[in-house]
Formats: structure tokens, sequence, C-alpha cells
């Protein structure tokens, strides 16, 4: 690749030459990565030895917590490896919606945001908010965010479906248990050189004030844009601009980044890998179950992985989460433990 990068007549198809650099500096950060963890362990090895023949049980202890972590990083690595699908290195479009159940299922929905604002600013990403419907009493009844980081995509993608809360009501004045529904959707950000062909005639545009925050400008002119895929039924909008215009061609990026993953999708249930589930907002459609009364569980129904820690969780501890369901699909193939991806 750096021979290629070195001809100059690369540059004769500037596309193909940006897609080279690209690849070429993934590669690169990887090989890097590795090495420099090599040789941290092998410092860490050697001051080992050297603390040993020195009887410094203190130097040891130090040193063995330093493997730990390098142990801990070099898992997060083979994770990131498995992100090896055509978008998984891409941003993401996160949508999460409120089921039926008014305020409860529209707080719980403003819950799951929070989560993913959360786990986003763990992994070092960015959010833009793009679009937010603000519920009738508190929550929100749905919300578009675009996430800005490496592999957002490959990672958030197993995020998609059905998200179940058990919990005593902060809205019912007799203390009652209630179960509330909310659905996540996500979607690979493309760029220009992926062509999705959307016939005029295949969309309704509408446009709209803006709510919510934003000042007298959003609120007092027809800048929100929504657009429906008629064959389809998908609908994507966008308030956050002043723009209409600018609205308007973010919602097109959205919807062509949305028919995207529909072909995604076919392409996984082809191989058998792993593909979020897109149904009711509902009983028996959920994909994780987040019980906080009366006991405390947050568990996983697609791999069996639980935390008795729902708190953390809902602080963003998705990790352990993802993994699994990564580890699931290796290569599209299932997978029944992580020590197989050896």
């Amino acid at each position: 690749m750096n021979a290629k990068a070195e001809d100059a007549s690369i540059w004769n198809n500037p596309q193909e030459a940006q897609k080279l650099m690209r690849e070429r500096q993934r590669l690169d950060e990887a090989l890097s990565a590795v090495r420099k963890l090599e040789a941290e362990l092998a410092d860490a090895q050697g001051l080992i030895e050297l603390a040993e023949t020195e009887n410094d049980a203190v130097i040891v202890a130090d040193a063995e917590t330093s493997i730990k972590a390098l142990l801990r990083r070099a898992e997060e690595m083979r994770l990131e490896s498995m992100l090896s699908g055509e978008a998984d290195g891409n941003d993401s479009y996160l949508e999460i919606h409120a089921g039926a159940g008014g305020t409860e299922s529209q707080d719980w929905a403003e819950m799951l945001m929070r989560m993913y604002a959360r786990w986003a600013e763990r992994k070092g990403y960015k959010l833009e908010y793009l679009e937010e419907s603000e519920g009738e009493g508190a929550g929100i009844k749905s919300a578009t965010v675009l996430v800005k980081g490496p592999n957002a995509y490959g990672w958030l993608k197993t995020e998609a479906g059905v998200h179940r809360l058990v919990r005593i009501s902060p809205f019912d004045s007799n203390a009652r248990r209630h179960t509330s529904f909310s659905s996540v959707t996500v979607y690979p950000v493309i760029d220009q050189t992926i062509e999705i062909d959307i016939p005029e005639k295949d969309v309704r545009v509408d446009v709209y004030r803006a709510s919510g925050a934003g000042g007298q400008h959003v609120n007092k002119t027809e800048s929100a844009v929504r657009i429906t895929h008629l064959p389809t039924g998908i609908a994507v909008s966008c308030q956050t601009e002043r723009s209409q215009h600018q609205n308007r061609a973010n919602c097109w990026d959205m919807l062509r980044s949305r028919l995207y993953e529909i072909e995604l999708e076919k392409k996984r249930a082809e191989t058998g890998a792993f593909v979020g589930e897109k149904s009711d907002i509902g009983w028996g459609h959920q994909i994780r179950s987040y019980v906080l009364q009366p006991y405390q569980l947050v568990k996983d129904l697609r791999t069996g992985v639980e935390s008795r820690a729902p708190d953390d969780v809902l602080n963003g501890d998705l990790d352990p989460f993802m993994a699994a369901a990564l580890a699931q699909t290796v290569g599209g193939k299932p997978k029944e433990k992580i020590e197989d991806l050896d």
C-alpha cells in the first residue's frame, strides 16, 4: 500500500486515491497499536524479572496491574478487529422512539438517549442532535442524533431493537410498577462515493415549525423538514439548522443512509450475521430488559449477558453487551463464547 501511495498516477482517480489513503491509515494505526502493546508488555515482564531478583513485591504488583490493563486493552482491540463490515468504521445515526404508554415510555426514551450520550462520551465520540420531539408531560417522543467517531456504527448497530424498562413509576401517585418500551434504530453515515438512487416521485417532503429550544427564529419559521419514503414508509426529520435548505439536505443524507442500511441487513441475513430487530415496540419484541424493581438486573435476551448494576448500564456501561453481540457473529458465523475468537 505504501508503494501504491507513492505512485503519483494514483491521483488520476481521486476517489480511489482517498480510499487507499484511508485504508492505509487504518492499517498503520492498527499495526502501531499492536506494536505498542507488545513493547509495553515486554517492559512489564522485564520489570517483574528485575523486581523478583531484588525481592521488591511492590514493583511486581505494580507491573502485574499494568499487565492486567494491557489485557483489557488487547481485548478491546480484538473486539474492534471484528468491526470489518462495509460501514462499521463510519459515523452513525441513532434514532429513539417511545412506544405506547404516554409519559412512561417518553421518559424511558429520554433515559435511553442519555444512556447513549454517556456511552459516546466514554468512547470520546461527539454527538450532534438532529431532531427531537418533546413528550407531552416529560421525556421525548422521538429523537435523532449523529454519533461521530471511529467505528461508531460498528458498535451501535448491536443496539438496534426494542428496549424494555420495569420500574416503580415516578409518575404514578400509587407507586405501582410499570413496564415501558422504546425502540432504537441505527444506520450508518455514508459518503458520496456510495450512490443511492431515490426517485423524487417516491418521496413526500413536509415542512413544519421546529419545536423545543432554539430561539424565536426556530419557532417562528417553517424550517424543520420531514421526508417520507413512500415505498418503505421510512420517515426522517431534521430541525436543528436555521435553514430549511440545510435541514432538507440533512434529511436526504439520512434517508440515503437508511436505505443503505436496509441493503446491509439483507446481506447480513444472507450470511447469518447479526441483524437488529425491527419490530413492534411492545411485549415479545424486546432485545434487552432493564429491571429496576422488584430486583435490579439488565439482561440481553439475544446473548444472555447480564448486569446487576443497572445504574452503571444507564450511565453508559454498554461495552459488555455490545461485545457479546459482536462475538456471536465474527465472520458472519454465530459464536457461543468470546474465547472462540482466538
